[in-house]
């Protein structure tokens, strides 16, 4: 147990580390937005990795590779399918803000 918790703390660490550097490489990369094709939220480019056909947002690039870690996912796919409530949640909030915002 406690040796999980170390490698989750490592890997937040290391997923930070991936965001400044992002960042510092490219300043403007702080405005740049895209949907994570696992939360479904729209997240800042910074600290996002592409697996394979997918772009996952950073906080979804902690949970992937802490996922591969303690072998609980063998691959992407496999977190894409778990987190699809979450993405189908976030799309429809987005609609009923879209709406309301455009009845307004």
């Amino acid at each position: 147990m406690e040796e999980e918790k170390k490698l989750i703390e490592d890997m937040q660490a290391v997923c930070a580390q991936m965001v400044q550097d992002d960042i510092e490489e490219n300043p403007d990369i702080e405005n740049e937005f895209f949907d994570c094709s696992a939360c479904g939220k729209n997240k800042c480019l910074a600290g996002s990795i592409q697996y394979s056909k997918y772009r996952l947002c950073n906080d979804c690039v902690l949970l992937a590779e802490v996922g591969f870690k303690l072998k609980k996912i063998n691959d992407i796919q496999e977190l894409i399918d778990a987190m699809e409530d979450k993405r189908l949640t976030e799309i429809c909030d987005f609609i009923k803000k879209d709406t309301n915002a455009q009845n307004n």
